[in-house]
């Protein structure tokens, strides 16, 4: 049985990001966008193990709220914010927060913290193994092996494009970088031929190991690759 986790956060893209990711590295995550969700998300019965908590909701202090969930409920909380001073940290901490993050911190940071602070309370399944660590990329063979252990060879500019991403997983790797990670010499490389490349290989990832494809656009950015990975 996955671990459910709740994310909080007012903010579609990161809330979608963080969800996406959570579920492809073996959690069970939800979102609520507002404080009104939140509760109605823990009235449904449905008690997640975890929250990851924003400060600053449109209907709700996030300070508040962790110290209504700490005197309500056993879960542990994440609070995930912009407000980074040592005072905001205190009162973060001193309103039941477990562990304070701010948002420039990377989608595996957060994992980590996530999955730090569930063996901490006993929380994490024996069966919970970190599925995203099989993402495994061969530099020799030029094959990405997924979770399932399917086979995925790799063109050179498929795996320029993944040993990119996946040597900073989690990290957003810039447009402009990527492509000149690609670029050969004495060849023209361009935004279009990478947004082609991307959608080929997703396809192609997706039609082979028969799993969604963990590649992510970020827009106006670039590309991150939202699961654990091994280059070897």
């Amino acid at each position: 049985m996955t671990t459910p986790i709740l994310i909080v956060e007012d903010e579609p893209r990161l809330r979608k990001d963080l969800i996406d990711f959570l579920n492809l590295s073996g959690f069970n995550a939800s979102g609520a966008a507002t404080a009104r969700e939140m509760r109605d998300a823990f009235a449904s019965g449905a008690e997640p193990a975890l929250v990851v908590l924003d400060v600053g909701l449109p209907d709700g202090n996030g300070f508040e709220l962790a110290t209504e969930l700490r005197r309500a409920h056993s879960c542990g909380i994440i609070m995930l914010t912009a407000l980074g001073d040592s005072d905001d940290r205190v009162r973060g901490f001193n309103s039941g927060a477990d562990i304070y993050l701010v948002k420039h911190s990377t989608l595996r940071e957060i994992e980590a913290a996530i999955r730090s602070l569930l063996r901490r309370a006993n929380r994490l399944p024996d069966a919970a193994h970190d599925i995203a660590e099989q993402w495994l990329l061969n530099s020799a063979s030029w094959v990405l092996t997924a979770p399932n252990q399917q086979t995925i060879k790799l063109t050179a500019t498929e795996f320029a494009f993944m040993h990119a991403l996946c040597k900073r997983g989690g990290e957003v790797r810039e447009r402009n970088e990527l492509v000149a990670t690609m670029a050969r010499p004495k060849t023209y490389f361009d935004d279009r031929h990478l947004d082609a490349i991307v959608s080929r290989l997703r396809r192609k990832i997706e039609r082979h190991a028969n799993l969604p494809a963990p590649i992510k656009v970020v827009y106006g950015v670039g590309y991150t690759f939202t699961a654990t990975a091994t280059v070897q």
